[in-house]
């Protein structure tokens, strides 16, 4: 096999994947409808289930689309009939409202800092001090913004102490962070194949109790082709997506999660979180600040806060590393101006070693002196300057 150009995507997804789930990709044209292609459907849906719950009581529900499909089709097929509480802490949360209202939904947003962990306290008592009933919650669990990991098992707990159902943006969890959607009291999850999965963007997945899936909604449907209830049954009665779907990324979703399966969930997040400790060892000693406390870390992505000497441009950076074969993310923090690096994805220690010798090396060209001491007063101006974390 023919060894594929190889890109460093140290941005949040899509990842760097590995030749094989490139090459699975490359197989003859197929109608979806065959009964072939039925039999990957099912096999595709039963391992993503199994890597988040119980199969005999749960299912996943596959979508053509980013991962922002599934979570609009959960929300918008699923929150019709009863009040929803968004927490927003952060871009991801946001989206989420901007859903919401779009579809005109009965919503309210709990805000939180995009990078400290959310006051579970101050929750319970906006949940309870409402005048109306909370019926839905809608949180992301790895928030992409930042790379703050919300305690979703605590969330869990006060949701099912007030009777709500929860569901939950796992885009950037799922597949590397250990997931137990009964534990945790997940009523429905949202996630897609191109992140930890490490397959090909294109698809993106709900996985939700089977008993809720199967319930009759009462409110007319406000949506088409992202109806969580009708792409259900069509799945149930037929072993096909309603409406055509990405056969080629399908294929390579498989052989992603076959390889996930050989590396094991805890093992790949044994091996992003060593990547992670690398990147952030490397970006310290280059006089970087990082928001999010390692205690409330993902270990996934961080938010870099962008220096502010005069030399310093973003542009001008992710150009750089882009010629040298490595992708970096702009920030999407409106309080700070950020950066963000991600270490998912088929990616070895020496693709961190690789970013980092490039960075300094950026640095000295900007004219900043990597060995001074003072080299974070430099990067952000004088102490007075740094981010208040």
């Amino acid at each position: 096999m023919e060894s594929v150009k190889r890109n460093i995507l140290l941005n949040p997804g899509p990842a760097t994947t590995t030749d094989s789930v490139k090459y699975a990709q490359v197989v003859p044209d197929i109608c979806p409808r065959e009964k072939s292609f039925c039999e990957l459907m099912q096999f595709v849906t039963s391992e993503l289930t199994s890597l988040v719950a119980d199969l005999q009581e749960y299912t996943t529900i596959l979508f053509g689309g980013s991962g922002t499909a599934a979570v609009e089709s959960i929300l918008s097929s699923v929150m019709t009939d009863g009040t929803i509480l968004i927490i927003n802490n952060g871009a991801y949360g946001k989206r989420m409202c901007e859903i919401a209202e779009a579809y005109q939904l009965d919503w309210i947003e709990f805000k939180s800092v995009p990078y400290q962990p959310i006051q579970l306290d101050l929750l319970q008592s906006f949940i309870q001090e409402l005048p109306q009933t909370i019926s839905y919650l809608a949180v992301v669990h790895n928030e992409t913004t930042t790379g703050l990991l919300n305690d979703i098992e605590a969330i869990g707990t006060i949701c099912k102490e007030n009777n709500i159902e929860m569901m939950v943006d796992a885009m950037s969890s799922f597949g590397a962070i250990p997931i137990d959607m009964n534990k945790m009291n997940i009523n429905y999850l949202a996630a897609s194949a191109n992140k930890n999965l490490q397959g090909m963007a294109g698809v993106s997945f709900v996985v939700a109790k089977k008993s809720n899936l199967s319930k009759e909604k009462h409110t007319k449907p406000t949506n088409y082709y992202l109806n969580l209830y009708s792409q259900y049954k069509s799945f149930l009665e037929t072993g096909q997506m309603r409406f055509t779907p990405p056969v080629q990324t399908i294929y390579a979703l498989k052989q992603a999660i076959i390889e996930l399966k050989e590396e094991g969930v805890t093992e790949r997040y044994k091996r992003y979180t060593l990547l992670w400790e690398s990147l952030i060892a490397g970006m310290t000693s280059l006089g970087l600040k990082y928001l999010v406390p390692d205690k409330h870390h993902s270990k996934i992505i961080t938010a870099i806060v962008e220096p502010t000497c005069s030399t310093y441009d973003f542009t001008k950076m992710h150009d750089y590393f882009y010629e040298n074969g490595i992708t970096i993310y702009p920030g999407k923090l409106n309080q700070m101006n950020s950066f963000r690096i991600a270490n998912i994805g088929d990616l070895k220690e020496s693709d961190i070693d690789l970013f980092l010798t490039l960075l300094e090396k950026y640095f000295q060209k900007l004219g900043i002196d990597t060995t001074d001491e003072n080299l974070t007063e430099v990067l952000y101006g004088g102490k007075e300057n740094y981010p208040t974390i």
